[in-house]
């Protein structure tokens, strides 16, 4: 029996079958053991890892927050180790089953999703769930096999697949600019509403970037109204002229052509912001995550620029 440390990969599956089955006595009639074998099991995995994994009563279970994190792992490496045979054998040559993905709203809304019907024709027996989200995930808690994120984070288990640099502009209604002026420089955007956009993780507003002297400054600015988790909602606001807004320029380029919103401050253009393909390191890949992976760098990589 394969082991990890003083830990079998049959006391992990057995861990996993108590808390699918709900219960160590229903758990027992699966495995074919007696339940006191797989009370003394989980009390040895409980002893080995040192933390208490389920919190128990005389009529019930639950899991701890120690042994929730812990089944997230277990669950996650199952499934790979059941991946890793499938393609072994060669039972998948044609990629199958379920991908998760987490992606930006506007990213999502003008750039992946009008391209998945292309990769549901080529692949139709992979399913996508997709959540449009600007907030962070965990990959192992919320079960994501990827995330599309803006910059690449620190985190060392992430590998980070750069899909480009999201170019940023300020923009404005026509009336708008009739009513308050039209600023000439990042100095002048004090005396202007600017739309805010906060931060998910902090609820502070993301600072504005402009291009000075060859080298990218952040301004801060103030706005009467801000948004939070949709910057669509902020180009909406710009739209009916409730102020400036920084976005990114693939997020306006029609308004800007038929003239809803106009640039400003153009001569101060050119900062931008990377954004990145993310998914955990040292982990096996299935067959339809990696086909899903090249698809997207294929058909997303480098059309926000």
């Amino acid at each position: 029996m394969r082991q990890f440390g003083e830990v079998t990969l049959g006391t992990i599956e057995l861990f996993c079958l108590c808390v699918q089955s709900g219960s160590f006595s229903a758990a027992a009639v699966k495995a074919g053991l007696t339940p006191p074998a797989v009370s003394r099991a989980i009390a040895r995995l409980e002893q080995h890892l040192g933390a208490k994994l389920f919190a128990r009563t005389t009529r019930r279970f639950s899991l701890t927050d120690a042994g929730q994190r812990y089944y997230h792992h277990c669950r996650l490496a199952l499934a790979q180790l059941g991946e890793a045979e499938r393609e072994l054998a060669g039972e998948q040559q044609t990629p199958s089953g379920t991908v998760r993905i987490s992606i930006p709203t506007p990213l999502g809304q003008l750039r992946v999703l009008p391209s998945l019907p292309l990769f549901q024709a080529r692949y139709p027996e992979v399913q996508l769930e997709v959540q449009l989200s600007n907030r962070n995930v965990d990959f192992i808690a919320d079960g994501f096999d990827l995330a599309i994120r803006v910059r690449t984070p620190p985190e060392s288990e992430l590998i980070a697949r750069p899909l480009g640099i999201g170019t940023l502009v300020v923009v404005a209604a026509p009336g708008y600019l009739e009513r308050c002026g039209i600023p000439e420089s990042p100095a002048d955007l004090a005396g202007h509403d600017c739309i805010q956009f906060l931060l998910p993780s902090s609820g502070q507003p993301v600072p504005w970037r402009f291009v000075q002297g060859g080298k990218e400054v952040e301004i801060a600015t103030r706005g009467s109204i801000s948004i939070t988790d949709d910057l669509l909602g902020c180009v909406t606001l710009a739209r009916h002229g409730a102020g400036l807004l920084q976005t990114y320029r693939f997020l306006v380029e029609d308004d800007l052509a038929c003239g809803n919103l106009l640039e400003v401050l153009p001569g101060f253009a050119g900062a931008g912001r990377p954004m990145s393909l993310l998914y955990p390191r040292n982990t096996h890949l299935p067959l339809r995550t990696r086909v899903f992976i090249d698809f997207l760098m294929e058909q997303v990589a480098g059309s926000f620029n």
